[in-house]
């Protein structure tokens, strides 16, 4: 039965808003400071009185160029140049950038943070941490192709060969790794990533699942240090770069955010030696979600256009795919215009969809996953911003829920929980009540703490609603459910 969002909760048009003022920059501040000012000083004297118009000619996003001037942001090492040509400045910002940010390589501050504050190179394994707990950003350098091996073969602590299956759920010792590179070890990648695959979308990543995404990803990983056949290599790459995505996603989904990271730095990495465009599209899709969820928005919206890159050699579905990424962190970010644009945009690129042209990996975004990417970003607005319509969000969920089958089991019980908790904020909450039940059967079997968190805040939602019984009924239901 189709679940209905009542007329009640269709209210005004949201009001305009007023830009913001433009920050002031000082540049006595830092190295990375006086640079953006320098930048902002030169962008403007060059005739570029707003950033939009610059950032398009210079390739990069918006959102780049106004963190580098900010002083907030590390410039990328191939933007000095550009920098330099568009601005005329005779390679000032070229050997500016050795200085300022060369000099932090040396220190050991992480390449593209957002923020002054140095954390661990990207390369080392640490232990997950729950949401909320250290800090979230990691390096988006890419290494010199030479360096690569390297970079990714030092992040394993173990190398774990799948010889057998049950070996990479519980080895008793480090498998040895092949001499070369072999088709065998092509298919071996292939098969676990595509058994991960459909086990994650289940039931959770966690438990067995999250084991053996851990060990498979260390195997991996491992064996991009080993010899390859220059003709075998292209397959090898995007083989390594498939259970990246596929290891990466299932660590994301228990929180295990350093792994996550690195498994789908992996896989943008092989991606980008091997040329595979689809491959890098997806990586850089899964990094902006994951700074999404964990509040680094603007990190989200970098990743979404770095994905972008080179659009014409998309599917249609991977254009949506990422223009749904870059709504959900203008959501985020509360800006209406913005997301509307995004979503817009999603929806156009969702028109033009012809799956027979999408690679495997994509068969999942159909109608049901392109309405609930895009109706999460229609949340936030509709949840954070006051007088927005929530309306189209509700829509959108609903189809979600709708067309999500059992092979999708995560991804239905959390749009019907966020469904529930759109009812319970600005609708009635007898009827989010109704649906927050039905999420809860939904997911009863999942282990996935994204899902876990969703329920925690349509628990939140449904206190608002002391004297509704319905709604005090559900939130304990939560609670004791959380707790098993």
């Amino acid at each position: 039965m189709a679940m209905r969002i009542p007329h009640e909760i269709r209210i005004r048009r949201p009001g305009t808003h007023m830009p913001q003022p433009e920050k002031v920059l000082d540049p006595r501040g830092s190295p990375e400071e006086w640079f953006g000012a320098e930048l902002r000083v030169r962008r403007k004297a060059a005739g570029f009185k707003t950033a939009p118009p610059f950032a398009e000619k210079v390739q990069v996003s918006v959102d780049v160029i106004l963190k580098v001037e900010k002083g907030v942001y590390r410039c990328p090492e191939d933007l000095a140049p550009k920098l330099d040509e568009v601005l005329d400045t005779g390679g000032l910002f070229t050997r500016a950038w050795a200085m300022v940010f060369g000099d932090a390589d040396k220190r050991g501050a992480d390449a593209d943070i957002p923020g002054p504050r140095q954390v661990k190179r990207a390369v080392q394994v640490r232990e997950g941490r729950i949401l909320g707990k250290g800090d979230p950003s990691a390096s988006t350098r890419s290494p010199d192709p030479v360096e690569r091996r390297a970079f990714l073969a030092i992040g394993s602590l173990a190398a774990l060969a799948p010889l057998e299956l049950t070996r990479l759920f519980t080895p008793a010792e480090p498998p040895p790794v092949p001499g070369q590179i072999t088709p065998k070890e092509v298919r071996q990648l292939l098969d676990i990533a595509e058994g991960l695959h459909g086990w994650d979308n289940a039931h959770g990543g966690g438990g067995l699942i999250g084991q053996l995404s851990t060990n498979a990803m260390q195997w991996a990983t491992r064996l991009l240090a080993i010899d390859c056949p220059p003709p075998l290599r292209p397959d090898f790459l995007a083989a390594v770069a498939r259970l990246g995505l596929v290891a990466g996603a299932s660590q994301f989904d228990v929180y295990r955010h350093d792994d996550a990271r690195l498994a789908f730095k992996v896989a943008v990495e092989c991606a980008d030696e091997g040329r595979h465009w689809h491959l890098r599209a997806k990586g850089y899709s899964f990094l902006a979600r994951q700074a999404i969820w964990i509040g680094d928005p603007d990190e989200g919206l970098t990743n979404a256009e770095k994905g972008l890159v080179r659009a014409d050699r998309l599917t249609a579905s991977e254009r949506a795919m990422l223009h749904a990424a870059r709504a959900r962190a203008f959501g985020k970010l509360r800006n209406v215009q913005e997301t509307l644009a995004a979503v817009g945009a999603a929806d156009h690129e969702f028109g033009q969809r012809r799956p027979e042209d999408d690679p495997p990996w994509m068969a999942y975004y159909d109608e049901a996953q392109h309405s609930g990417d895009t109706a999460h970003a229609l949340f936030d607005l509709a949840v954070g911003v006051d007088g927005h319509d929530p309306e189209q969000a509700g829509r959108r969920f609903q189809t979600a829920v709708r067309g999500h089958g059992p092979a999708f089991t995560r991804s239905k019980a959390m749009s019907c929980t966020k469904l529930a908790s759109l009812v319970m904020v600005r609708g009635d909450p007898r009827e989010g009540a109704a649906l927050g039940h039905k999420a809860l059967e939904l997911g009863g079997g999942l282990t996935s703490l994204r899902a876990a968190d969703d329920l925690r805040e349509l628990g939140r939602f449904a206190a608002r609603h002391p004297k509704v019984p319905e709604a005090v009924a559900l939130q304990e239901r939560i609670t004791a459910s959380l707790q098993t």
